[in-house]
C-alpha cells in the first residue's frame, strides 16, 4: 500500500497547477495539456521512487523521490537561467531597431510596431503593447511597469523611467533607450561570464553527488553487498534516509550558491 500512496501523492504535486490572479484576469495561448516536458516531468519521481523502493526498501523509495524532486529543481532551474537570457537577447534586439528608427526620424508607434514585428516572439508583446498605447495617447511608462514578463522585470522598469523622463523632460528618447539598451546588453554578457565560470563548480558538485551511487555499485561488484545491508532492518533503512538527506542537502547549497552568485 505504501508505493501506489507515493507514486499518487508524487503525480499529484506535480500536475498542481500554478495558478495567479493575474493568470486568472488574462487570456491565455492554447497549449496541449501534456506536451513531452511535462510527461516527462510526471514520470520521474514516481518511476524514481519504485526504483528506489526495490533497492532499498520504502526508505529508499523515498529517497529517490525526493532526489528525483531535488533534481527536477535544479534542471527547472537551469531553464530559468537560459530563457533569461533568451528574453534579453531579444529585448536588446528590439530595442536595437526601435532606436534606430526614432533617429531616423519615426514615430514612436511606428517605431515599436517595426520593432515588434522583427522581435522575438517572447518581447514582441511588449513593443505591440507600447506601440498600441502611443496611438491611444495612454501611459507607455505604466504598461512597461506593470507587463508580466518576470525575466524582463528590472530591463523594464529601466525602459518605463526612460520613457517617463523623455516625455517629462524633454530629454531624446532614442538616447535614453539605447542607454538602457547597452546597460541589459553589458549585464547579460556579464551574466554569461559568470554563467560559464560556474559550469566548473557545478559539474564538480554533480559528480560529489553521484559518487556515493557510485560507492554503492562498485561495492556491489566486489561482493560486499551493501544495499542488502540498506534494505535489512531499520538501522539500514535509517542510514538510506541520512544519506539521501545529506546529498539532498549538499546540492541545495550548492545550488544556493551558485545563485547567490549570479543575482
Amino acid at each position: 500500500m505504501l508505493i501506489p500512496a507515493l507514486v499518487s501523492a508524487a503525480a499529484a504535486a506535480l500536475c498542481w497547477p500554478e495558478v495567479r490572479a493575474r493568470d486568472r484576469l488574462r487570456p491565455r495561448p492554447a497549449r496541449p495539456a501534456f506536451g513531452p516536458v511535462r510527461r516527462a516531468r510526471l514520470l520521474v519521481v514516481p518511476v524514481a521512487a519504485v526504483v528506489g523502493f526495490l533497492v532499498a526498501g520504502p526508505a529508499g523509495s523515498l529517497a529517490g523521490a525526493g532526489l528525483a524532486a531535488l533534481g527536477g529543481h535544479h534542471w527547472r532551474a537551469a531553464r530559468e537561467r537560459r530563457a533569461r537570457l533568451a528574453r534579453a537577447d531579444e529585448l536588446t534586439a528590439g530595442l536595437r531597431l526601435l532606436v534606430a528608427q526614432l533617429r531616423a526620424g519615426a514615430h514612436p508607434a511606428a517605431a515599436a510596431e517595426g520593432a515588434a514585428a522583427e522581435a522575438g516572439a517572447a518581447v514582441a508583446g511588449v513593443f505591440r503593447d507600447m506601440a498600441a498605447t502611443v496611438r491611444l495617447g495612454g501611459d507607455v511608462a505604466a504598461v512597461l511597469r506593470g507587463h508580466d514578463l518576470v525575466e524582463l522585470r528590472a530591463p523594464l522598469e529601466r525602459m518605463s523611467r526612460a520613457w517617463a523622463l523623455a516625455e517629462r523632460h524633454g530629454v531624446a528618447l532614442a538616447d535614453l533607450l539605447d542607454a538602457v539598451r547597452r546597460d541589459v546588453e553589458r549585464r547579460t554578457a556579464f551574466r554569461r561570464g559568470v554563467e560559464a565560470k560556474l559550469a566548473g563548480p557545478r559539474s564538480t558538485a554533480a559528480v560529489l553527488t553521484g559518487l556515493p551511487v557510485c560507492g554503492l555499485l562498485f561495492g556491489e561488484a566486489i561482493g560486499s553487498a551493501p544495499l542488502a545491508v540498506l534494505d535489512d532492518g531499520l538501522v539500514g533503512q535509517l542510514l538510506v534516509l541520512v544519506g539521501a538527506g545529506l546529498l539532498a542537502a549538499g546540492a541545495s547549497w550548492t545550488l544556493r550558491l551558485t545563485e547567490a552568485v549570479q543575482s
